[in-house]
């Protein structure tokens, strides 16, 4: 029996920390605890050491392991550490899949699942290839980038699905505290490791397909930049240790295929793209849709709405009319949601009249998918004066954006309207500087600079617009205002202008291209420096639309401004 009055002064403090365990311990014998505590903690021991750890790393745990058996089951702290190691535990330290290395196998896979999408495709394979050749690859961080609805998150899917090899994936939009990613010290109340190690947890395997989706939507705050956490886990020479403040020991990473997606790599910091290999998955053309539609989407919405067994039709004729009159789009998201709308309500016939087949067809089409929601109208349909087709990049796809303007009797204002940014709004002033110099080559007559106030407005108002794509575009409008020479409404145009007329090249050209095709206008003029990019474009939109490429806005003036004078002629 020890007795603690007895001790003296000078007793050692090793003695003294001897003294009071063996009387915690005769404590917790007479209490009936000791032999639980023991049975624990060789458990959790056992379990530990199975897991061959490196050795600073288990030499930790089995301290912490320590400290618990030490304490006594009474003690608050004991569920803290109980509850981390059964986080070290659930952790797939030397768990892994077996990769599926059949190339073949692998592009049925995702052939099967996607249509087109050849370039994400190739990456893939050659991946596959490569890791065939060598086991081991690090380094392999894809970034997809392209509107929403075109299927980079299937994508990913797809690719473990080839792979055999487990999937996860964190939605990063609105994240703004760095613990979400490094997780909460342990010092913290209601601290729980970071989404990247409980991910892990629920992978079951160090090497699955890691989907970090809309890495661009990243924010900041007070808690910390959740971006610069991400660096370390996308940096091939750091990620192999990559320590969670919750675990305090290093997990490897480097088995993880990392695959992040975007809508624009412009929104993304320049140090976490740099570590990222940039695929562009662009927008899909109406025959793309029509086949993605039949092979995918109508059988996938009538299975999900219980008409398998009903003789029920949508017609390529119907696919045809969603995709030009209901869903001007660059994916496919609002295509299937108008194909589900249609099976929503034919399911409700089908239970209503106990209908055994039905038909869709284009005449029915507004009866189950409501009135059109994108009319021929959008764009002028007619050869007009001031009013010109210029094409856009957004980070939903292409679009068409249509220019008008307006010169009125005034004192030479320049007014701008449209919700135009900083450099639209200088493309704008760079087009007025030329045609002042070049007034009379043009045909304009007077000082309309001084006598004359000019008005080129963007319809849409409400959206915010801009970009360096739209000089050529202002310029061609104003001059066909000022000279009254109407133009021909059957071009669309993108490019920036400088002051002395040059056309400078511009980016998106395949988003571009698709949307004029969208809008059935089958000629576009594009800077010349931008032929290259032909190469981009789906085989369809090559072979049925004409291209023209210029150097100087004069080019384009002569394609698209109509001669009022050899007009009459021709009608006469």
């Amino acid at each position: 029996e020890i007795q603690l009055g007895d001790w003296s002064s000078d007793v050692c403090s090793s003695d003294l920390e001897y003294y009071l365990k063996e009387q915690l311990q005769a404590i917790r014998e007479e209490l009936g605890e000791q032999e639980e505590v023991d049975d624990i903690a060789n458990t959790y021991k056992k379990k530990i050491k199975a897991l061959k750890l490196k050795k600073e790393s288990e030499t930790y745990i089995l301290k912490e392991l320590e400290r618990m058996v030490n304490m006594g089951s009474g003690a608050p702290e004991v569920g803290i550490i109980r509850n981390y190691l059964d986080h070290i535990l659930d952790l797939p330290w030397n768990k892994k899949t077996k990769d599926k290395l059949d190339i073949k196998e692998a592009k049925k896979i995702l052939d099967e699942n996607h249509y087109g999408l050849k370039d994400v495709k190739e990456r893939i394979l050659e991946f596959i290839a490569v890791k065939k050749l060598k086991n081991s690859l690090t380094g392999s961080i894809i970034c997809l980038v392209g509107p929403p609805g075109v299927g980079k998150t299937s994508i990913a899917k797809s690719i473990a699905k080839a792979m055999n090899r487990n999937f996860v994936s964190m939605r990063l939009g609105g994240v703004r505290d760095e613990a979400e990613i490094r997780g909460h010290r342990r010092t913290y109340i209601g601290s729980m490791p970071g989404r990247i190690i409980h991910l892990m947890e629920k992978a079951k395997s160090n090497n699955p397909v890691f989907l970090l989706d809309e890495v661009d939507k990243l924010g900041s705050d007070f808690s910390g930049d959740p971006t610069s956490a991400l660096l370390e886990v996308l940096d091939p020479a750091q990620n192999d240790e990559f320590i969670d403040r919750y675990m305090e020991i290093p997990f490897d990473l480097s088995n993880v295929m990392f695959i992040t997606t975007a809508n624009s790599k412009f929104t993304i910091p320049p140090a976490l793209l740099d570590r990222m290999e940039v695929i562009n998955v662009e927008g899909y053309t109406s025959f793309e849709k029509e086949k993605i539609a039949e092979k995918y989407l109508v059988p996938k919405m009538i299975k999900k709405h219980g008409l398998e067994k009903y003789k029920i039709e949508i017609s390529i004729n119907v696919i045809r009319e969603l995709i030009s009159n209901y869903t001007r789009e660059s994916g496919v998201r609002n295509l299937e949601r108008e194909i589900e709308k249609i099976c929503r309500r034919v399911a409700k016939k089908v239970v209503e009249e106990n209908i055994k087949s039905l038909k869709i067809t284009v005449g029915n089409l507004e009866k189950y998918s409501g009135k059109k929601k994108f009319l021929d109208d959008d764009i002028s349909r007619e050869d007009e004066t001031g009013v010109v087709n210029g094409l856009a990049w957004t980070i939903v796809g292409g679009e068409i954006l249509v220019v008008e303007s307006n010169v009125m009797d005034g004192t030479g204002k320049v007014q701008l309207t449209g919700k135009l940014g900083d450099v639209m709004k200088e493309s704008a002033l760079a087009a007025i500087s030329y045609i002042r110099t070049n007034a009379k080559k043009l045909g304009i007559n007077g000082l309309f600079y001084k006598n004359k106030d000019i008005h080129i407005h963007f319809p849409e108002g409400a959206i915010p617009k801009d970009g360096p794509s739209a000089g050529i575009t202002m310029a061609t409008a104003l001059v066909s205002t000022l000279t009254k020479k109407k133009v021909n409404h059957n071009f669309a145009m993108t490019g920036e202008i400088t002051t002395r007329g040059k056309v400078l090249p511009i980016g998106g050209v395949k988003e571009k291209v698709l949307a004029a095709r969208r809008y059935g206008i089958k000629n576009v003029i594009m800077p010349e420096k931008n032929k290259r990019d032909l190469e981009e474009l789906p085989k369809e939109a090559r072979n049925d639309m004409k291209f023209y490429f210029v150097k100087d806005i004069n080019q384009v003036l002569d394609l698209v401004l109509i001669d009022n004078k050899k007009e009459k002629e021709n009608e006469d």
